[in-house]
């Protein structure tokens, strides 16, 4: 059989339909629910699944050395739970999630932030699979063998507080907020209590959900207008940020989407601003 090839970063489920049991191939349910939701990703897994899938959860199977959710472990972690997952470096790895498109572009980046770029989104997750009528399955699939992953940190995809600090004021950098524009403006309080409101000086909103039709990433050309409409040049280096580092991946996602190469996501995004002592925070 040959080789599985990724030649875009968003992949169809009639795609997958026709590569579903190649060999090469590995498919991660990364289903994620906001906090409060009472919705469970693995309880819904083991309800229902696409064949064939294993669930990632970025709160457990990633767990990194940080008192902030969901943050990117060094390598060797990384490493470590991928290889459980039966990933080798030429894996195709395709990431989908029940919402349509929300949490999976989230593991999308963390595999690109690790060095491997023969993954993909899987565009309208699960319920674009249901609507196909593909093939699914319950229950918790049996272990694959062990793979042989190695993982090599892409540090200019991962950023940190320091580096938004120096770029709020950088005239070749743009900070875009992945937020909606309440909790932008800082209109609606955070969710959490020990984190501020508001947005970072300067910073741009293009929330997540302008980007996404009916669980699906927008075409290319939408999504080229809807950075061009927050006056967003191609050229400078963008970083995303959104309340705990899961959207912000999203305009990663879209931003790759349309060509933009310089980019970056960060990480600890508002959940780490908003609570910091030493950081700006603008309200209007």
């Amino acid at each position: 059989m040959s080789s599985l090839k990724l030649k875009n970063n968003v992949v169809t489920s009639r795609w997958l339909a026709e590569k579903l049991h190649h060999p090469e191939l590995v498919l991660l349910d990364a289903s994620w629910h906001m906090p409060g939701s009472g919705r469970d990703g693995l309880t819904e897994f083991v309800e229902q699944h696409i064949a064939t899938a294993q669930f990632f959860d970025f709160d457990g199977d990633v767990v990194a050395a940080s008192s902030l959710p969901h943050m990117l472990p060094d390598e060797a972690q990384f490493q470590q739970a991928a290889r459980r997952f039966g990933i080798n470096n030429d894996s195709a790895i395709v990431v989908y999630d029940s919402h349509g498109l929300f949490s999976a572009a989230r593991v999308w980046w963390m595999f690109k932030a690790m060095g491997h770029n023969k993954v993909a989104v899987l565009n309208g997750g699960l319920p674009a699979w249901l609507a196909q009528e593909g093939e699914l399955a319950a229950g918790t699939p049996n272990a694959r063998p062990q793979g042989q992953f190695v993982a090599k940190l892409q540090p200019t995809l991962v950023v940190d507080k320091r580096e938004v600090q120096l770029s709020l004021h950088a005239p070749e950098r743009v900070i875009l907020d992945a937020r909606g524009p309440q909790r932008f403006s800082g209109a609606a309080a955070d969710p959490r209590p020990t984190v501020a409101a508001g947005h970072m000086p300067g910073a741009i909103n293009l929330p997540y959900a302008s980007l996404i039709d009916d669980g699906k990433l927008l075409p290319p050309f939408l999504l080229h207008q809807r950075f061009v409409e927050r006056g967003v040049d191609g050229n400078a280096r963008q970083i995303y940020s959104c309340g705990s580092g899961v959207t912000a991946c999203i305009l990663a996602l879209a931003a790759t989407e349309i060509g933009v190469q310089n980019w970056g996501v960060y990480d600890g995004s508002w959940v780490e601003w908003g609570a910091a002592s030493d950081t700006e925070k603008v309200i209007d």
